[in-house]
């Protein structure tokens, strides 16, 4: 029976997120499988992994082949590396100290790039919104000043045409008191 290691769809259209399955490579890609080792969701930045990485070993360690797409996964999670150590360990090559030690500083050093990138994408969208903020800022000031010249002149307007009306006013009474007199 040959056994894979393998993602499991669920989720909805266009929103799918995976189990990571050991089942028989007979057995349809959602149906039975034997055991599940964790979850995929590529829907997130970067994407979540969770993963049971001893059990995906052991699983390793007996014959289980894994997918190309899960293959990746578990170099990313470094299961593969685990697994090339131990066989170093197993012929002699390095001790078991010595793989532990690689297998941490490999660990540590993911790790960092990890956090990294969140902290650079959490970067990003601060500078993005702090971007946003001043764009915003600078329309609104264009617009109290598009505001404040539109009330000036309509202040304007309404002072000559209250010192035209007062003109024709006063014209108009000069012109009727002028014939009273004459």
């Amino acid at each position: 029976m040959a056994v894979k290691i393998r993602l499991q769809r669920h989720g909805k259209k266009n929103f799918a997120f995976f189990h990571i399955v050991v089942a028989d490579s007979r057995a349809p890609r959602d149906g039975r499988f034997i055991e599940q080792l964790g979850s995929y969701n590529p829907n997130t930045n970067p994407a979540t992994i969770i993963l049971d990485g001893e059990r995906a070993l052991a699983w390793l360690n007996v014959g289980a082949q894994p997918t190309l797409v899960t293959r990746r996964i578990l170099s990313y999670e470094g299961v593969l590396l685990r697994k090339h150590l131990q066989g170093g360990v197993a012929k002699g090559a390095l001790t078991q100290e010595q793989a532990d030690q690689k297998w941490n500083e490999w660990k540590a050093q993911r790790d960092s790039k990890i956090s990294a990138k969140k902290q650079g994408l959490v970067k990003a969208a601060n500078d993005k919104a702090k971007a946003a903020f001043e764009a915003e800022k600078k329309v609104n000031t264009e617009r109290a000043e598009a505001l404040a010249k539109k009330a000036e002149e309509l202040a304007e307007a309404e002072r000559k045409a209250a010192e035209e009306a007062a003109a024709a006013k006063a014209a108009e009474q000069a012109a009727e008191e002028a014939p009273a007199e004459a």
